[in-house]
């Protein structure tokens, strides 16, 4: 049995799930999302918590048993509290900015790097700091990995763009001259 898919979902005040044949719904104050359900896993709401059990025993109901109730949690988090990922841009002359639905990023390229947030993502400086936050997970780790992507950070000065809990291993560069 899956450790995971066995835990209950509570649903917090103001949350609600709507269940149909293809798809479940999840509508709370900052918002609704939608997930699609899988034939081989039954969902289960009662008493202000939602049950997820599987029809049967195969390996594909197994699988999905644990993977579709963490999707579901993902979202009731998502419509109660959002989701919120920090980036750091680090190096000299290195600078970012946002405005209603683009982060402009100055990270060493001969011109501003201009990227478009997708609908649901909101974008806030502070510092050297950007902050992305919305109510869909999924949307927000792939917006924040693309503008990462746009100048990684590099191992021997650090200098690109970061995760503010990320770790990066360094490299001691050159040696000493030759003798």
């Amino acid at each position: 049995m899956s450790r995971i898919g066995k835990r209950e979902i509570e649903l917090p005040s103001g949350v609600s799930v709507e269940v149909a044949p293809e798809a479940v719904t999840v509508k709370g104050p900052k918002g609704q999302l939608t997930t699609p359900t899988h034939p081989k896993i039954v969902y289960a709401v009662t008493d202000g918590k939602v049950q997820l059990t599987r029809v049967d025993e195969t390996r594909m109901a197994r699988a999905q048993h644990g993977l579709r109730r963490t999707l579901l949690a993902n979202l009731v988090e998502g419509v109660s509290k959002g989701f919120s990922k920090t980036l750091e841009v680090i190096g000299v002359g290195y600078k970012v900015a946002a405005s209603a639905d683009t982060v402009t990023l100055n990270v060493g390229y001969s011109h501003p790097v201009d990227f478009k947030l997708p609908a649901g993502i909101e974008a806030k400086v502070e510092g050297n700091k950007l902050i992305l936050s919305g109510i869909d997970k999924i949307v927000l780790g792939e917006t924040a990995a693309r503008i990462r992507r746009v100048r990684p950070p590099e191992p021997f000065k650090g200098k690109g763009i970061k995760y503010d809990t990320e770790v990066i291993r360094r490299k001691a560069g050159k040696s000493g001259g030759k003798k």
